[in-house]
């Protein structure tokens, strides 16, 4: 196996790459939902309460151009649709923030936690129980 295909192979195998990845679609996953419940469930009632005004249909149209003896159609600039994308984007990043601000919560727990001390070999064990019998023979 040639020295290229190995260090690929250390890279891919290594939990790193593999975390990456699953994170990665996971993420994907994660934003198609986030979208859902702003589409589904955020934005209809955002939309009737300021007058039945649907984000991504607001538009501004451009004129149509006349060139020669045809007219072209008329361009929009879609500014509904970016509004809601950036809703979008503050709901993710504000459940991203959540997510992250609660696992590094938990692992702050975990490192503050201190570990139990090991337990002494045999041969200290040994060593303190002669100790404590010789100071018990001499009293």
């Amino acid at each position: 196996m040639s020295k290229f295909m190995r260090e690929f192979r250390e890279f891919a195998v290594k939990g790193n790459a593999v975390d990456m990845a699953v994170g990665v679609i996971i993420g994907g996953a994660f934003g198609k939902i986030v979208t859902s419940i702003v589409n589904d469930i955020i934005m209809p009632p955002i939309g009737w309460l300021i007058g039945g005004v649907n984000f991504t249909e607001l538009k501004l149209t451009l004129p149509a151009m006349a060139i020669g003896p045809e007219t072209t159609a008329p361009a929009t600039i879609n500014y509904g649709n970016f509004i809601q994308t950036m809703i979008d984007f503050t709901i993710i990043a504000l459940c991203v923030f959540m997510l992250v601000k609660g696992i590094n919560k938990l692992s702050r727990k975990k490192q503050a936690a201190p570990a139990a001390p090991p337990a002494p070999p045999a041969e200290e064990k040994l060593l303190a129980e002669i100790r404590d019998l010789l100071k018990q023979k001499d009293r």
